[in-house]
């Protein structure tokens, strides 16, 4: 039988012209449009907002408030985090604050999970990253898995906290993007596009943790 695709969903972008159209491309190259790092802090303040609670459209426009509502989103999270990226960026994730924080959400209890969908796994194979550290300390609750781009899927790149939390960022902006704390809907849509996705994804044997 054959697995479910995603699919576009414009009519919501339609209605509220101010929010980011989730784009989808065909079989082939995606854009990454990674900023300059050399200033990035080494500790980071997460956002005031409360997962669950705050119910407006937050837009957010340098890489300093990008990552405060990511670091906000993952440390509020109480069950599950979703993470849809190009390449899982370094500059964005991995930090030790962010890993800290998935850390804490998954030895709270075996149910509790961390699922990481990307595009490209070239990068944290050669060069490292902490969340995938991390994957293999606690392999069955947090997997990293590889998007089939034989499938559709989608060019723009997500956090999804729980049911009701989502960060999205156009086109691998790590300086744009919107956030909601608390859209149910919305989050439901982009939970299904990333379990479709999720369902039709490889597991790349080169992430896998080396024995000694």
């Amino acid at each position: 039988m054959d697995k479910p695709r995603p699919t576009t969903h414009t009519s919501s972008a339609e209605q509220t012209p101010d929010l980011p159209a989730i784009e989808f491309v065909a079989q082939g190259s995606f854009r990454i449009h990674n900023p300059d790092t050399s200033h990035t802090p080494s500790s980071w303040e997460p956002a005031p907002q409360q997962l669950g609670v705050d119910r407006e459209l937050i837009k957010i426009d340098s890489s300093e408030a990008v990552r405060s509502h990511t670091l906000a989103l993952m440390l509020q999270a109480q069950n599950s985090l979703c993470i849809y990226s190009a390449d899982l960026e370094a500059e964005l994730y991995n930090h030790a604050c962010i890993v800290q924080a998935c850390t804490e959400l998954l030895l709270q209890h075996p149910k509790k999970t961390l699922r990481i969908l990307l595009r490209d796994t070239s990068r944290i194979t050669r060069d490292g990253h902490r969340l995938l550290t991390l994957s293999h300390r606690l392999s069955s609750r947090c997997q990293i898995r590889k998007v089939n781009l034989e499938h559709e899927y989608s060019d723009d790149a997500w956090l999804i906290a729980d049911d009701c939390g989502l960060l999205i960022r156009k086109a691998q902006q790590l300086t744009q993007g919107v956030v909601y704390y608390h859209d149910p809907a919305r989050v439901r849509q982009n939970q299904r596009l990333f379990n479709a996705m999720w369902d039709v994804s490889h597991s790349d044997v080169n992430l896998r943790s080396m024995p000694l």
